[in-house]
């Protein structure tokens, strides 16, 4: 909702301005130019980037138009799992949750959180990593070594995607260029008609502007918000690993569970993270 409302906000504000300044909307409509454009720029892209990354890209989009995923609601689910698999683990020992992080889908236990079996990156590591912790022969700072690899290699596929859209949005108002150069040489060519009229030489002038506008615009107006959202959503994915990496290196350190999780809660952003209280609370209803 926040994405479309600044699309909303930038074109309505471009447009209406347009407008008011008894400008004409249908003036801006030049399909051909937005082909070039549009056409030049998404070659380039899919030339540039591997597919993982264009199919990675495009995937992205519409999830920013949506709210995030990994919020409060996320992050107390999150806390409560760990806690409870923590607990689990301490009762029963190690060897009582293997079944759980062997084959989560089947598990009662990770069922009561769909949130967090919904989400395949932090399901997997989550479960990964417990399966270290359960096999042994591997001590905390070994462990917190091999996950902090695993989350920057994460960062650098997860930003990927929004680096690709960047180098699309920088490149528009060059591609914006290109398609106002190709209207001039046509109105040059006009010219030399001795039928043309200046109606009609001035409107090929118009669509040539047309296309620096498009592309400076679409540059800056929608195509590199987009790249930041994409990058942000990624970031965000990348603060819920960091979150479940502390807890788990505290359970395995031999803090208790409560603590465990409270070592998880401070690495949340000031929005998001519940109160000590907050947290206990709803950990204690998770009990009972």
């Amino acid at each position: 909702m926040k994405a479309l409302l600044g699309l909303v906000i930038v074109f309505g504000s471009v447009g209406g301005g347009y407008v008011l300044s008894h400008g004409h909307l249908l003036a801006l409509w030049q399909p051909f130019e937005l082909i070039i454009i549009g056409g030049a720029a998404a070659g380039a892209f899919v030339l540039a980037n591997p597919m993982p990354v264009v199919k990675t890209a495009m995937a992205g989009i519409p999830g920013v138009f949506k709210a995030s995923p990994y919020n409060k609601a996320l992050y107390m689910d999150l806390l409560s799992l760990l806690y409870e698999v923590f607990t689990k683990a301490r009762k029963e020992g190690l060897m009582a949750i293997e079944g759980d992080i062997e084959g989560p889908e089947e598990s009662e236990l990770f069922a009561k959180y769909p949130k967090i079996k919904g989400d395949h990156h932090v399901l997997e590591f989550i479960c990964d990593y417990l399966r270290m912790v359960v096999s042994g022969g591997i001590s905390p700072f070994e462990l917190d070594n091999l996950m902090t690899l695993e989350l920057d290699t994460h960062e650098k596929e997860a930003h990927a995607p929004a680096h690709a859209l960047q180098q699309v949005a920088d490149a528009l108002p060059g591609f914006g260029i290109v398609a106002a150069v190709l209207g001039i040489v046509i109105t040059m060519g006009m010219l030399g008609d001795p039928t043309t009229d200046s109606a009609a030489i001035g409107g090929h002038v118009a669509a040539a502007l047309v296309g620096t506008f498009l592309g400076i615009l679409l540059a800056y107006g929608l195509v590199s918000p987009l790249s930041q959202a994409i990058g942000q959503r990624a970031e965000e994915q990348g603060q819920v690993l960091e979150c479940i990496k502390a807890c788990i290196l505290a359970q395995q350190q031999g803090y208790n569970p409560q603590v465990a999780v409270e070592f998880g809660r401070k690495t949340m952003a000031g929005e998001l993270r519940p109160s000590f209280g907050e947290l206990e609370e709803h950990l204690r209803g998770e009990r009972s």
